[in-house]
């Protein structure tokens, strides 16, 4: 029973960081709710073995594993239908002074390719190093380099274009 108290006093503390983390890699909140979902249930599953001294960064690398599945081309997707069967889970209200420039640049991160997206959010939002982020992604030093370097570049594309009226 002491497994079950301390993976929910985790969960307790940890959900809303891991449902605004996956908000920042998908942009939706229903699916961030569901991504955060199943990065907890793996997490449990293997909850007896995780040491809890590096518990957070196991739950951003499924985290960040869970957003970058359920991009990949091939896999099965949820068909969007007419109208939600529930309300959608209200956005997190800002908490900085910068508020209104949040809207914008969620926009244009969420026109980022998704692996790039990952990485800008592990590095800039999460202030991991790179090697964390490879560690999390499951790919190399160069890796992160790279698709942070492009990652930054469309973001600033994607963002100039929604800072500016007209979007262009």
């Amino acid at each position: 029973m002491r497994r079950d108290d301390e993976f929910s006093e985790f969960f307790a503390g940890r959900f809303d960081q891991a449902r605004r983390t996956a908000h920042a890699l998908c942009g939706n909140w229903v699916e961030a709710e569901e991504i955060a979902q199943t990065a907890f249930v793996r997490v449990y599953v293997h909850w007896a073995r995780i040491r809890r001294e590096s518990a957070d960064a196991y739950l951003r690398t499924v985290l960040t594993r869970v957003f970058l599945d359920s991009r990949r081309r091939g896999r099965a997707r949820e068909h969007v239908v007419a109208s939600p069967p529930e309300p959608p889970v209200p956005a997190v209200p800002p908490h900085t002074a910068a508020a209104d420039e949040r809207p914008p640049l969620l926009a244009a991160l969420q026109q980022v390719p998704p692996r790039q997206r990952a990485v800008l959010v592990l590095r800039y939002v999460h202030d991991l190093s790179i090697e964390q982020v490879a560690e999390a992604m499951g790919c190399s030093t160069g890796t992160v380099k790279s698709q942070g370097a492009r990652g930054l570049q469309a973001l600033r594309r994607a963002y100039r274009g929604a800072a500016t009226p007209g979007g262009a």
